[in-house]
C-alpha cells in the first residue's frame, strides 16, 4: 500500500511540474507579444528544450535563461488574411506538424469576446446561413465585431507533446489602464478546447 501511494505522489508531482513549465513558457510568450502591441495576426511559438537548443547553437547560451526548461521560439506570423478565430486559421493548424525536437507549442491569436446576452444576436445572424460554413463564419464574425459590448482579447493556447495543455485569455485593457501594470491572464473551464485539441494534433 505504501509503494502504491508513493508512486501516485510521484506521478502527480511530474504532472504538476509539466504544468508549471508550460505556464512559465506561456507567460514568457504573453509578455513578448504584449510588448509588440495589439492588431497583429496569429502567431505560433515552438517550445524547445533549452538544453537541446544551447547544445545545437552554443552561441545562444547568453540569450536564453538556463533555468528555463523550455525556450519559446517565435515563428513567422500567419498571413494577414488568416485572422484569429477564422476557418482559415483552423485550416492552417490542420496542416501544421512539428519535428520531434519540438516539445510543445503556443498559439497566440486576437479574438473578440462577447457577453452571454449576445448569443441571440449571433443566432439571428447565423441561422439563415447554416448550410454554408464559410458564409456562417463570415456572418458570425461580422456580428461579433459589430456588437456594442464586444471586447478585444488575446487567446493563448498551448500544448506539450507529453500531454499537458493550457489556455489563457488576456482581455485588452481600457485606454485608461496603467500601461505598466502586470498582465492579467485568465482561464475558464473548457476555454477554446477545440484550439487546444488542434494544437495537440500538430504534435502527433
Amino acid at each position: 500500500m505504501r509503494r502504491r501511494r508513493r508512486r501516485k505522489i510521484n506521478t502527480v508531482s511530474a504532472d504538476l511540474h509539466a504544468e508549471m513549465v508550460l505556464a512559465r513558457s506561456v507567460r514568457e510568450v504573453a509578455e513578448f507579444v504584449d510588448a509588440e502591441g495589439w492588431g497583429r495576426p496569429p502567431q505560433m511559438f515552438a517550445l524547445v528544450p533549452t538544453a537541446d537548443l544551447v547544445a545545437a547553437e552554443p552561441g545562444l547560451a547568453d540569450q536564453v535563461d538556463a533555468g528555463d526548461e523550455l525556450t519559446p521560439i517565435a515563428q513567422e506570423p500567419f498571413p494577414e488574411d488568416v485572422t484569429g478565430g477564422s476557418r482559415a486559421l483552423e485550416e492552417m493548424l490542420a496542416t501544421t506538424s512539428w519535428p520531434p525536437a519540438v516539445a510543445g507549442c503556443v498559439l497566440v491569436q486576437e479574438i473578440v469576446v462577447l457577453p452571454p446576452t449576445a448569443e441571440s444576436t449571433l443566432d439571428d445572424a447565423l441561422t439563415p446561413l447554416l448550410a454554408d460554413d464559410d458564409a456562417a463564419d463570415a456572418a458570425g464574425r461580422a456580428a461579433a465585431h459589430a456588437h456594442p459590448e464586444r471586447r478585444e482579447a488575446r487567446l493563448f493556447a498551448a500544448a506539450l507533446r507529453e500531454g499537458s495543455t493550457l489556455c489563457l485569455l488576456q482581455v485588452r485593457p481600457d485606454d485608461e489602464a496603467d500601461e505598466f501594470a502586470d498582465l492579467e491572464l485568465r482561464t475558464y473551464p473548457n476555454l477554446a478546447s477545440n484550439v487546444v485539441e488542434a494544437l495537440q494534433h500538430t504534435l502527433d
